[in-house]
C-alpha cells in the first residue's frame, strides 16, 4: 500500500508538472507606427509580460488587422482582443464619447484629459456605447488640445478670425465657424501643401502633428492656449476576452493601466520639449490669449455647439446633461 501511494503521488506530481500553463496572447489592432500615441500600449505589454512571467502578452499589429475606423467592428466579431479607436472616426458608433470632443471644454493639460476621459468612460452611457460592440473601455490615449500654426499676421482677438481659412475638422471646425472663420477639412497629409499654396491660412493640430506634417516649417505664429478641442482615442478590449482571463491576469492588466498612462505622459513631455525648441529655433511668435478672450470664444463657439449636442444626444435617448456634468465635474476636481 505504501509503495502504491508513493507511486500515485509521483504520478500526480508528474501530471502537474507536465500540465501546460494557461497562456493568454491578445492581438491588438492599432495603426501607423510605434510612437507616443501608442507608447502606453507598448508599455502595457512590457508590464503584463513582466508581471505574468510571459503568460499574458500583447501582439501589437500596426495596421495589419483592421483599418482604424473598423476597429470596433473587429472587436465585436472577435477578430482581435484589443484595439485603439478615436470617437470622432465614427461618431454614430460611440455617441456618448463625443462629449469629450466638444470644443472649448477648458482642458489645458494631458493630466486633465486623462481625468475627464476616465470619468466619462465610467458612465453608464459610455458603457452602453461599448456594449453594442462587445467592448470595454480600458484607458485613454490622451491627446493635447489642438492649437494653430499659421502664416501672416497672428489673430490676437476674436475679430481677427473673421474670414480666416483654418484647417480644422469636426467639432473644432464647427467652433471656428461660430467665430467667423472658414474651416477646411483637408487631410493631415495635405495640410502642408494647403498652407503653402494659400488654401488655408492656419492649421489646427496637436504639437506632434505640426512637426510630423511639417506645418511648423512654414508657420509665423503659434497659439499657445486657444485649446479649441481635441480628439478622444481610447484603448478598448473585448468583453469576452476579458471575462475569459484568470483572476491573476485580470489583476495584472488592471494594475498596469496607471503605470502605462504615466509612461505615456512622460513620453509626451519629450514632444513638448522638442516642439518648444523648434518654435525658438524658427523664431515663431507665441500668441497667448487672456482669460477674457477665451471667455469670448467659449460664449461664441462652445455654448451653441454644446446645446446642439445636448439636443441631438437627448433625442437619441442618451443622458447628455449627465455626461456634460460628469466631464466638467472631473475637470473642476483636477484643477
Amino acid at each position: 500500500m505504501k509503495k502504491y501511494l508513493q507511486g500515485a503521488a509521483v504520478a500526480a506530481l508528474s501530471v502537474a508538472i507536465a500540465a501546460p500553463v494557461m497562456a493568454d496572447e491578445w492581438s491588438v489592432s492599432v495603426w501607423g507606427k510605434p510612437r507616443v500615441f501608442t507608447s502606453h500600449i507598448e508599455k502595457l505589454n512590457e508590464l503584463l509580460t513582466e508581471k505574468t512571467n510571459g503568460e499574458f502578452t500583447l501582439n501589437i499589429s500596426y495596421g495589419g488587422l483592421s483599418k482604424a475606423p473598423e476597429n470596433l467592428d473587429g472587436i465585436s466579431i472577435g477578430a482581435f482582443e484589443m484595439a485603439q479607436i478615436c470617437a470622432g472616426y465614427h461618431r454614430d458608433k460611440n455617441p456618448a464619447l463625443t462629449v469629450l470632443e466638444l470644443p472649448f471644454i477648458g482642458v489645458n493639460t494631458l493630466e486633465q484629459e486623462v481625468a475627464v476621459s476616465m470619468a466619462v468612460y465610467g458612465t453608464e452611457a459610455a458603457k452602453a456605447d461599448m456594449d453594442r460592440w462587445n467592448a470595454m473601455l480600458l484607458m485613454p490615449s490622451p491627446m493635447p488640445q489642438y492649437n494653430l500654426v499659421g502664416k501672416g499676421d497672428a489673430p490676437k482677438t476674436l475679430d481677427d478670425f473673421q474670414g480666416m481659412r483654418v484647417r480644422a475638422t469636426g467639432g473644432i471646425g464647427q467652433a471656428f465657424t461660430k467665430v467667423g472663420a472658414v474651416p477646411t477639412s483637408v487631410t493631415a497629409t495635405e495640410a502642408y501643401n494647403a498652407m503653402e499654396s494659400g488654401v488655408v491660412d492656419s492649421v489646427a493640430f496637436a504639437q506632434h502633428a505640426h512637426q510630423a506634417y511639417r506645418t511648423i516649417d512654414m508657420g509665423t505664429y503659434w497659439t499657445t492656449n486657444l485649446n479649441p478641442g481635441t480628439v478622444n482615442c481610447p484603448v478598448v478590449m473585448s468583453k469576452d476576452a476579458y471575462d475569459a482571463l484568470s483572476d491573476e491576469h485580470k489583476e495584472a492588466l488592471n494594475s498596469s493601466v496607471q503605470e502605462a498612462l504615466d509612461h505615456y505622459l512622460a513620453e509626451y513631455t519629450k514632444v513638448y520639449d522638442k516642439f518648444n525648441a523648434a518654435l525658438d529655433e524658427k523664431g515663431i511668435e507665441r500668441v497667448t490669449y487672456s482669460e477674457d478672450d477665451l471667455a469670448a470664444f467659449r460664449e461664441a463657439a462652445a455654448a451653441p455647439i454644446r446645446e446642439e449636442w445636448i439636443k441631438d444626444m437627448s433625442a437619441q435617448g442618451i443622458a447628455a446633461q449627465e455626461l456634460i456634468d460628469t466631464m466638467m465635474g472631473a475637470l473642476n476636481a483636477s484643477n
